[in-house]
């Protein structure tokens, strides 16, 4: 009897949930509301986001990328309008593109 007495609290859960008849969920909160997570808010119509499309573009237009060289150990033309140039004494041979400026190459 004593054993059983001892051994009893140990067999039950530790946390106890209330039947489901007493739960209410009319106080549930949930964590993820519009308030609490102003990121959830709902997609904003098509016509903001081609205005946003085309103030991007317009301001890519302004700033072009000046594109930089792949250095090769072997250079070759890619296209039709490569043109091969030795510069610098003879020390490098330069792939220059009027097509695509992608294809400007340096032998290093």
């Amino acid at each position: 009897m004593l054993r059983r007495v001892l051994t009893t609290p140990l067999r039950r859960p530790l946390f106890v949930r209330p039947p489901l008849s007493i739960r209410t969920h009319a106080h549930a909160h949930h964590m993820h509301t519009p308030s609490l997570r102003p990121t959830l808010r709902p997609v904003q119509p098509t016509t903001s986001l081609i205005s946003r499309f085309i103030i991007v573009k317009s301001l890519q237009q302004q700033h072009q990328q000046t594109r930089g060289m792949k250095v090769r150990s072997s250079v070759k033309k890619l296209c039709d309008g490569c043109k091969s140039v030795r510069r610098k004494k003879g020390r490098y041979v330069y792939i220059i593109c009027s097509k695509n400026p992608k294809h400007k190459q340096r032998q290093g």
